[in-house]
């Protein structure tokens, strides 16, 4: 038997406990077959779900033996269903063409639902995008310290032995969380390493902006020297946006120590502004003179 960690009154059950079996009632709850429109995802979801390879894999199992394993609700107050663990099942049962699947239905309240959601997907899927974990470990660290663990300090404890990870190494995950979009999908992309990244998390969204803009000027993944040096500066409140791209752009400059592309006028333009926005008014700048020129 798997074991059970309790949280006050909640007991965090190993997914592996929850599905058994798709035939037989499971700790006393019965599986139903539910219609595919009366389930919702929750409001947040840490899981992507992507019609890619996998996905149309999964469908054609769905389509050939139908769904194995029953998803998990709880009741939504305006009706249907709050679908927490299930989410890629119902979509490949809609594009195996099924109008049902089968279902665990359970009351649960916010906290507790957020756990068995996270938990249940940590367990079962084979691959995490580092931002999916991300949400993921704060989900489940927000909703222990809502459950009346005692302190953060004991959440750790029951995230490490929940997730097999160490206290430092479920932190640094968690850091992520603090990355503008741009940013963490290169992580997830591959195109930014996680230990560089977690350094720039405690950057600001306008600092981490400019970092994604020398990146894509400059063709270059920041090492986690680079990303020290930026926190460094940070921390003692002396970074700026010229600062970002002196050192992204280490080896990189042409000529007399001047960036490439439009990176080089950012210093004319105000902060927070996007190598999108700079390249649009520089090109509507060079139309007019253009224009004037030719008359």
């Amino acid at each position: 038997m798997p074991k059970a960690i309790t949280v006050g009154s909640l007991a965090l059950t190993k997914a592996s406990d929850i599905f058994k079996s798709t035939t037989q009632k499971m700790n006393g709850e019965s599986i139903v077959e539910l219609p595919l429109e009366e389930l919702f995802s929750p409001e947040f979801h840490p899981f992507q779900v992507k019609d890619d390879e996998a996905m149309y894999r999964l469908a054609t199992s769905v389509k050939q033996y139908g769904v194995r394993e029953p998803g998990l609700v709880r009741p939504r107050a305006d009706g249907g269903y709050e679908l927490l663990c299930g989410n890629r099942r119902k979509r490949a049962s809609e594009l195996a063409g099924k109008e049902s699947m089968p279902i665990i239905i359970r009351e649960l309240d916010d906290a507790s639902a957020a756990l068995v959601m996270v938990d249940s997907n940590l367990e079962q899927r084979e691959k995490i995008l580092p931002s999916e974990k991300a949400w993921a470990y704060k989900i489940m660290m927000e909703a222990l310290n809502h459950n009346g663990v005692k302190g953060e300090s004991y959440a750790y404890e029951v995230m490490v032995e929940r997730t097999g990870e160490s206290k430092t190494t479920i932190f640094r995950i968690i850091r992520l969380t603090d990355l503008i979009v741009a940013l963490a999908d290169k992580v997830d992309a591959r195109k930014l390493a996680f230990t560089p990244a977690v350094e720039l998390s405690y950057l600001s969204i306008t600092e981490q902006t400019a970092v994604d803009e020398a990146m894509a000027a400059y063709e270059i993944k920041p090492s986690h020297s680079q990303a020290v040096r930026l926190k460094k500066l940070k921390e003692d409140n002396r970074l700026t946006l010229d600062d970002i791209d002196a050192i992204l752009s280490d080896g990189k400059k042409q000529g007399k120590g001047e960036p490439t592309g439009s990176m080089r006028f950012r210093k004319y333009f105000p902060a927070g502004y996007t190598q999108k926005q700079m390249d649009k008014v520089i090109i509507t700048l060079l139309t007019d003179w253009k224009a004037r020129a030719a008359v």
